[in-house]
């Protein structure tokens, strides 16, 4: 299963249309995953164009969105369970907030992803996999964009980032 995880898009003020480099990977993934702040539901829906998606509602996020989407998601892909988070809030750090978020289940999940920072992170804390994407328009002082990618299977997970220059 190939899933692109995605976030902090703030379309259309970052960006008035996905980057192609992002298309490429969008039009042949099962599942499209974004961890919050896309800001306009009708960038939501251009996604599911292409694949079922998974999101949150992240801080910068307005009405329609808070209405459409939660602020924590689970799901599982085969057989292996995900957490699915925006990370803001105060006090700590986002990635300490985003564990934090999955604190209440009895086991922890295999993997959480989030957004909030933009800074694309892939590391392991205890068993658990945390993954950021970073962003596909708002690199802020980074020198690239990027976004994820998650190969899932036989109960594995193979995280990869994408790092690009040009956002058209």
């Amino acid at each position: 299963m190939k899933i692109v995880v995605l976030g902090d898009t703030h379309m259309p003020k970052k960006g008035a249309r996905f980057p192609s480099r992002l298309i490429q990977e969008i039009e042949n993934c099962d599942l499209i995953v974004h961890t919050g702040d896309i800001q306009e539901i009708a960038f939501l829906q251009e996604l599911e164009h292409f694949a079922p998606v998974k999101a949150v509602v992240g801080n910068t996020d307005g009405e329609k969105e808070r209405a459409r989407l939660p602020e924590r998601e689970i799901f599982t892909a085969d057989g292996l369970t995900f957490g699915l988070v925006h990370g803001h809030g105060e006090r700590l750090t986002t990635e300490k907030r985003a564990v934090a978020a999955f604190s209440d289940m009895e086991t922890a999940p295999d993997c959480i992803l989030f957004g909030h920072s933009h800074l694309p992170l892939l590391r392991y804390v205890n068993k658990t996999l945390l993954f950021n994407p970073g962003s596909v328009t708002d690199k802020r002082k980074l020198p690239y964009y990027s976004f994820g990618l998650l190969y899932v299977e036989k109960q594995e997970i193979r995280a990869e980032h994408v790092f690009y220059q040009d956002k058209s």
